[in-house]
């Protein structure tokens, strides 16, 4: 009963006008946090030396700054669109030409941050792959290119039209139960343990949730059996974020 009251507080606010926000705002701020209390003392020693570099500059604060600085010649790095029809089977050369998606991007970005490279270039690095890892996984980044990652999906979401991924970038997350701060304290009481996979994987495996039966809604209409269903996945892939970014800094910025 609990749980289907807080669900219907979430729809009932879906129906309150919003302004366009997306996963980078209140999304990467939580896997932001969660990720940070994951890191080693060493890491997060590491991580705090290069924001230093912009003073006030946390790993919360310096999530969304890939969204804030985007540019065309960025703008793929965000996401990865795989056909309909490849069994949510990434390929590098069909899907991401010249390293330009998301899985590149992180890719590109991780070996940055394991290199000599510059403090500056590092810091920009960081800022990278904090928000793209948390972009990968939120499915309809990694959904079909037919239809934008579900960008050209109209849907009604209690009377309000809108469409399925900006539904999935930040209405569902601002309009939980309690607004963000409870999510993400539900989320920090998980301790559910992910395998690290590879970026190609996590990408395939949110494509995976997008095929997934009902998660595009049936009669193109957002109620509560909808929300109920999704509710889950939301949370897995907000802590899988997390728990992965987490897993990869400590890998890729260790001293050695």
């Amino acid at each position: 009963m609990k749980s289907l009251c807080s669900m219907a507080a979430l729809m009932a606010a879906l129906c309150v006008p919003l302004d366009a926000s997306a996963w980078g705002i209140e999304g990467h701020r939580i896997i932001a946090a969660l990720a940070e209390a994951q890191l080693t003392p060493e890491v997060r020693t590491e991580v705090n030396r290069l924001l230093a570099l912009e003073p006030g500059a946390t790993l919360v604060s310096v999530s969304i700054w890939a969204d804030e600085s985007r540019v065309p010649t960025t703008a793929a790095w965000h996401y990865v669109n795989l056909p309909r029809d490849s069994g949510c089977k990434y390929e590098a050369q069909r899907d991401c030409p010249d390293g330009q998606c998301v899985v590149g991007a992180i890719e590109r970005q991780s070996r940055v941050l394991a290199s000599s490279a510059s403090d500056e270039d590092k810091l920009k690095a960081l800022k990278y792959v904090v928000h793209f890892v948390g972009d990968v996984h939120q499915p309809l980044h990694a959904g079909y290119a037919d239809d934008k990652g579900g960008n050209t999906y109209q849907v009604q979401a209690f009377g309000r039209g809108t469409n399925l991924h900006s539904l999935w970038d930040s209405r569902l997350i601002e309009n939980w139960p309690g607004g963000p701060t409870a999510l993400l304290a539900e989320l920090k009481a998980s301790t559910s343990k992910l395998a690290q996979a590879t970026p190609a994987q996590w990408a395939e495996e949110s494509c995976r949730f997008v095929g997934a039966e009902g998660f595009y809604p049936g009669g193109h209409k957002i109620d509560l059996d909808y929300a109920q269903a999704v509710a889950p996945t939301l949370k897995a892939r907000l802590g899988a974020a997390a728990q992965r970014l987490a897993t990869l800094l400590n890998g890729v910025m260790a001293i050695r």
